[in-house]
């Protein structure tokens, strides 16, 4: 058994974070910076959600609410940690927090090319939905 601590993530954890998501998450996204992370926080405190053991990082999830949709993002597991129950300790707590604000569904952005999240999204309940795409369109700053 792992003593592990889920906690809402502050602004003196968005480093830590970053530093975590190049060596645990797969994948980068545009957001991946000192500002998008801080936004975040600033926005929606209780979105970012950090598993600690022993005081060191070992997983996150981004479980945010926009008042009608639940979105699941940067659920990242630290390798050497996986497979001991933390994604599905930081999902747990994502999906009480979507029930607490009254939330119905939770969609998850998983990569196409991540087989093994395939894996671990599917042991948790969740489907593909095959038959939505993802449009995006970067926004000029």
């Amino acid at each position: 058994m792992i003593d592990l601590r889920i906690r809402a993530a502050t602004y003196e954890d968005v480093d830590g974070v970053l530093a975590f998501w190049k060596t645990a998450a797969e994948g980068t996204s545009i957001s991946d910076d000192r500002e998008g992370v801080e936004r975040l926080v600033a926005r929606d405190p209780g979105a970012l959600l950090l598993a600690e053991e022993a005081g060191e990082p070992v997983g996150t999830v981004i479980a945010g609410f926009d008042g009608w949709r639940c979105h699941l993002y940067r659920l990242a597991v630290r390798p050497d940690r996986r497979r001991l129950g933390i994604g599905s300790a930081l999902l747990a707590a994502a999906e009480e927090r979507f029930v607490r604000l009254g939330g119905r569904r939770a969609d998850a952005m998983v990569l196409t090319r991540n087989e093994r999240a395939h894996h671990a999204w599917r042991a948790a309940g969740y489907g593909s939905e095959e038959h939505w795409r993802r449009w995006v369109k970067p926004l000029a700053r």
